[in-house]
């Protein structure tokens, strides 16, 4: 490393966010970058440390103390080379990962300062972008047809890598665009769709073909291919089958969140088909990070109020003692949306729905205790009898995603991201696109 010893001089150092009451008021990204020189400064904290636990953590297999000591010296060429060798896509990872590699960086375990891996990543693959590093190839053709059914992380990453190997790669994927949930499940507040748009020039011009608007039935794939990747999600939403459920203004997640990208792309929809929060107060049921992009849009919207209720305890701040490394530490996480205005409340488990003419009013909670049995196991939760009503008219439905059930398919079919795992991380599909990629090398 080039200095292998500035960790105990630099300070990790956050772009952090744009100010509150001006990312409120639109749709841009939130998070700031760095300049270069602060940038570099960053990437020379990365330690030497011998065993990179990061590259252990990260599902691609990223080689962070490699790039990062590429990146500090300002080799910017080489340190996206050596990123875009393991990451197809670093431009998405960078900006939406929940870098699980920081998580186990050597500087997070011993001081809580962990290399700020994911924010260098987005500023190696953007200067590359901005240098015109990344121009299209156009691969020898090997005379093999591959079809991909699903155009988000999973497939792309897959279409990506065979490619890239000479197969004749056409996509399938019946929205008008590609990304799957990149493009029509996460804000642009947290990515940008012109980031995909980018990307996607480049796969065209390599010779992918996209079909868009072009449902397939799996069932009954097309004919004419030598190997078939299905890469269609995890589309079932966990419902909540409680009394009320049919009172209008209970919405899933992505009802929201996917009109809302649409509606920025320029489409309109009808005013009875609208999921807007504009006045209204929401509720959202639902902890996680879909729950979070739908409070950001919801106060973008012009919601009265936003409350965010959890099944699950609060857990601690910083650092969890039922949650040591290497397992993923469960702590309390506050996002850029969280600090835009909403109430968070815990242990309170969902009873009925309350509505007036049709409409939904407000839901009917209830306290609930958590505890684990003697003999190990998975904790049990046990109701306290305090109810409560917590007033909505609007509730967004945040609590995941079913696993999809497969057919047994023929040799040459292959599954791959959340149709196969069932709801994950995007690098965990993108990682998955990968692994049958070369499945299919195999063939």
């Amino acid at each position: 490393m080039g200095d292998s010893k500035a960790f105990l001089t630099i300070h990790r150092q956050e772009a952090g966010y744009r100010p509150v009451h001006e990312r409120i008021t639109d749709y841009g990204e939130v998070e700031q970058t760095l300049n270069t020189h602060d940038r570099k400064l960053q990437a020379s904290r990365c330690m030497d440390c011998g065993v990179p636990f990061c590259h252990w953590a990260c599902p691609l297999g990223n080689k962070q103390p490699e790039w990062q000591d590429a990146l500090y010296k300002g080799k910017w060429k080489e340190a996206y080379e050596i990123l875009a060798a393991t990451c197809d896509f670093p431009e998405f990872t960078g900006r939406i990962c929940p870098a699980l590699c920081e998580k186990s960086c050597v500087l997070k375990l011993s001081c809580d300062e962990p290399v700020t891996i994911r924010e260098n990543e987005a500023a190696i693959v953007e200067a590359a972008f901005r240098e015109g590093y990344i121009t299209p190839v156009i691969p020898v053709r090997n005379g093999k047809r591959v079809a991909i059914i699903g155009a988000g992380p999973a497939g792309l990453v897959a279409a990506n890598q065979l490619n890239r190997k000479g197969y004749t790669v056409t996509l399938f994927d019946k929205a008008e665009a590609p990304g799957g949930l990149l493009r029509f499940g996460i804000p642009n507040f947290k990515l940008n769709k012109n980031i995909i748009d980018r990307r996607m020039e480049i796969l065209k011009a390599e010779g992918i073909l996209f079909k868009m608007n072009t449902a397939i039935d799996t069932a009954h794939l097309p004919e004419g291919f030598d190997a078939y990747c299905i890469c269609t999600g995890a589309e079932t939403p966990r419902d909540l089958s409680i009394p009320g459920r049919e009172l209008k203004g209970i919405h899933f997640a992505l009802e929201m969140l996917s009109q809302q990208n649409r509606i920025i792309e320029g489409q309109t929809f009808a005013k009875d088909k609208m999921v807007n929060a504009k006045g209204k107060k929401v509720l959202v049921i639902g902890g996680g990070d879909t729950g979070s992009d739908c409070i950001g849009t919801s106060v973008r919207q012009g919601a009265v109020s936003v409350t965010q209720i959890e099944i699950m305890p609060q857990p601690p701040v910083g650092h969890n003692d039922a949650t040591p490394w290497p397992q993923w530490p469960v702590v309390l996480k506050t996002t850029s949306s969280h600090e835009e205005g909403c109430m968070r409340r815990w242990s309170l488990a969902s009873n009925r729905f309350i509505g007036k003419n049709g409409k939904v009013t407000g839901v009917e909670v209830e306290e609930v205790e958590w505890s684990t049995p003697a003999a190990g196991g998975r904790p049990v939760m046990k109701p306290t009898g305090k109810k409560e009503i917590i007033e909505a008219d609007m509730v967004l439905l945040a609590m995941g995603f079913l696993k999809p059930e497969q057919p047994e398919y023929p040799e040459n079919v292959f599954i791959a991201g959340d149709a196969a795992t069932g709801a994950s991380l995007v690098v965990r599909a993108m990682a998955e696109g990968r692994r049958v990629a070369k499945l299919i090398y195999d063939l």
